[in-house]
């Protein structure tokens, strides 16, 4: 993990790079005063740290509100769409 470890004035004056090793080798951790302060990743790694864990209806099964009565299983109406004249 050396490798993966910058000072903040060498990250600043090798930015680049930086960018770099952060797309092909993963997060890099740059210090500042000797303690760690930032992480540096790539956008793909980023992406899939915020992407939602569960979809809305595992969300809503696992919430308090999944006591109340709401019958999931009827949420997405399976009638034909209407006409709709433009």
């Amino acid at each position: 993990m050396k490798d993966q470890i910058w000072q903040l004035q060498e990250a600043k004056n090798k930015f680049s790079r930086l960018v770099d090793d952060a797309r092909k080798s993963g997060p890099q951790i740059v210090t500042k005063h000797g303690k760690e302060a930032v992480v540096v990743l790539s956008f793909e790694d980023y992406k899939k740290i915020i992407r939602p864990k569960n979809n809305l209806i595992e969300f809503l099964r696992k919430s308090p509100l999944s006591q109340s009565g709401i019958d999931f299983s009827e949420l997405r109406q399976k009638d034909k769409p209407r006409d709709v004249t433009l």
